[in-house]
């Protein structure tokens, strides 16, 4: 080979050469090294994941390494630049020294790898046996959340089958064992009708941090006529009041208070008034419309706050009696908080409410958190809407500083979602719950979701139980939310190919929140290059086509979503009043990105696009 002086950068390309040839060959042997290094774990994986966890140790040493400088030293020479080596590391590494041995002088012998095509029969396998057949016309199958009506009415099931749903979701953290039941038979009854197979896909809660109940709002009712923008009155607010007696409400829509003594309403008539002073000391009249037994209807002119004790005075013709409002339902309430505010995360739900000095408190489920946290540890709440750091800890309680809310402020409730991204929680993957849980679903489920896995421990924990259980042949999704679970994948997988069929599931929604969304869109890539490299199947789930399953109408964003989506072999989508036309538009979507792209590599079909933009053949 002659020497270069362009500007390419290939002066002295035997030399350029040589080198490039001496690096892979060091890469190579950097991943036979590792193959060593964990001959150990390696030989407790089921012999029919054994090469693909072989691959995976050996695509993770290579990623250890910054590989961009010899990409485009491979890409001059017209070489693979390993950027779709997930697949087949070993024979990729094996095909380039291959040749540039011979671009070297041809002294020595090409290395001739196996055959590459190996890998992909194996992940397509894989995803047959864990997620049932792939239907010809599409790239992935699609999995469905039930809706809780799924359990009563067999028409729920019918229709996600008939629309294409291939594996049916039931999520544990909702409904009973009943309903799970009815709801799995449904899906059977409709497959088998439909001549189709569906698998039932169930989902354990995990150990979920929340916050604790926040304390109930005063019982007081407000009650307001309808006005213009301008305030004028343009028809009073209707309002029954009852005596208690009946538990039917006399009216859709229109709001019932409940007033004593029994009986105290019989000698209201049409006309009547009734007088009171309302929460805030203002005088109201209550105008009788209508009487029924035990209840009469009144209307309202002017806003007016009832609460639970106040006293009415009814004017009837024959005399006046008094009265008074029985017990009022005290409403939710919210902490609305600011950025810059201070908030007590307490260990104990002891009223968590607004102190005297306007201090704000809640409550926290895990009483873990408070032996593990640590000043700068970040605190996220309801899905990352609220964004908090660690300023001082004690015992029983984390003061934390609000550093990310709306600019009016958020309002944070009770029984939403915590997430301590820096904070390691040394809980079990499985919860009291998830194990009773777990007997139940074993019986019902081709594949079990395990929410939170964070570690290999964690997968043992549950290969154990099921074990146990003698479930050792369900399906195994291991569903990554968590930081910590993203860092450890490779053990995780390691862990995982003990058992017969596994697949992951990046569950995108707290994952977000604990790795910054910033950080989603990387993070979600390189756990579907890692499961590649394992050969196994991934499940893209949370809020795929969310807003079209709501509304009936999707966001730009979400349809280029679901085109990235399309290289897992499942998409999750989840429950909505337009889920069937959710899942219409993803396998169109499929359809169409299937001709396109397969997992990383483009496909370069025919484009018919451009036919007329430029002349000639």
């Amino acid at each position: 080979m002659h020497e270069s002086t362009s500007s390419d950068g290939w002066g002295g390309a035997d030399e350029r050469l040589r080198s490039l040839l001496g690096t892979l060959e060091e890469l190579r042997a950097r991943c036979s090294r590792a193959e060593h290094e964990f001959r150990h774990a390696l030989a407790e994986v089921r012999p029919s994941h054994r090469a693909s966890a072989r691959n995976v140790v050996h695509y993770v040493a290579l990623r250890r390494l910054d590989l961009r400088r010899i990409q485009a030293d491979l890409a001059r020479l017209g070489l693979s630049s390993l950027s779709r080596s997930e697949a087949h590391v070993m024979g990729s590494l094996d095909t380039v020294i291959g040749v540039l041995g011979c671009l070297n002088g041809g002294g020595r012998p090409a290395r001739l790898p196996a055959r590459l095509e190996g890998h992909s029969l194996r992940l397509e396998r894989n995803a047959d046996r864990l997620l049932g057949p792939l239907a010809i016309d599409r790239a992935t199958r699609v999995m469905v959340t039930l809706p809780s009506d799924a359990a009563d009415r067999p028409e729920v099931a019918a229709e996600l089958v008939k629309a294409g749903m291939d594996i049916a979701r039931i999520n544990c953290a909702h409904d009973t064992p009943a309903a799970w039941r009815a709801m799995a038979e449904h899906v059977h009854t409709a497959a088998t009708a439909q001549g189709r197979t569906c698998r039932i896909a169930m989902d354990l809660a995990g150990p979920k941090v929340r916050t604790g109940p926040l304390p109930l709002g005063p019982p007081v009712l407000r009650v307001a006529p309808r006005r213009d923008r301008r305030g004028v009155v343009l028809a009073p607010a209707p309002l029954w009041l009852h005596d208690g007696s009946s538990n039917t409400p006399a009216q859709p829509g229109v709001t019932e208070v409940p007033v004593v003594p029994e009986g105290v309403l019989s000698g209201c008539h049409a006309g009547d008034v009734i007088r009171l002073r309302d929460a805030r000391n203002a005088t109201r009249r209550l105008l009788v419309v209508e009487v029924r037994p035990n209840r009469v209807l009144v209307e309202v002119g002017k806003t007016t706050y009832l609460e639970t004790g106040l006293e009415l005075e009814l004017r009837t013709d024959e005399a006046r009696v008094t009265a008074t409002i029985g017990s009022l339902p005290r409403p939710e309430t919210a902490l609305r908080l600011h950025v810059g505010d201070e908030l007590i995360l307490t260990r104990i739900p002891d009223e968590p409410e607004a102190g005297a000095a306007g201090e704000l408190r809640v409550s926290c489920t895990l009483p873990e958190v408070f032996d593990h946290a640590r000043v700068g540890h970040r605190v996220w709440f309801d899905d990352g809407k609220i964004g908090a750091v660690v300023a001082e800890r004690c015992a029983d309680e984390l003061k934390l500083q609000i550093i990310d809310a709306r600019p009016g402020g958020s309002k944070l409730r009770d029984a939403k979602g915590i997430n301590l991204p820096d904070t390691e929680l040394p809980i079990p993957v499985l919860t009291a719950q998830d194990e009773a849980d777990l007997a139940t679903a074993v019986e019902l489920a081709d594949i079990i979701d395990v929410s939170f896995v964070r570690s290999a421990a964690d997968v043992e924990l549950v290969q154990d139980r099921l074990a146990a259980l003698g479930a050792e042949q369900v399906g195994l999704v291991l569903k990554i939310e968590t930081v910590a679970g993203f860092e450890r994948l490779p053990e995780v997988l390691l862990a995982a190919m003990r058992s017969k069929h596994i697949g992951v599931m990046i569950a995108r929604g707290d994952l977000a929140v604990e790795a910054g969304y910033e950080r989603m869109a990387e993070v979600q890539e390189e756990i579907s290059w890692l499961c590649e490299a394992a050969d196994v199947p991934v499940i893209w789930a949370t809020q795929v086509l969310d807003q079209l399953a709501r509304t009936g109408r999707p966001s730009r964003a979400e349809v280029t979503d679901v085109a990235v989506a399309a290289r897992a072999e499942c998409i999750m989508l989840n429950k909505g009043p337009h889920i069937v036309a959710a899942m219409e538009t993803l396998l169109d979507i499929d359809r169409r990105m299937r001709e396109h792209q397969h997992k990383k590599q483009s496909l370069l079909r025919r484009l018919r696009a451009w036919d007329h933009g430029l002349a000639g053949g």
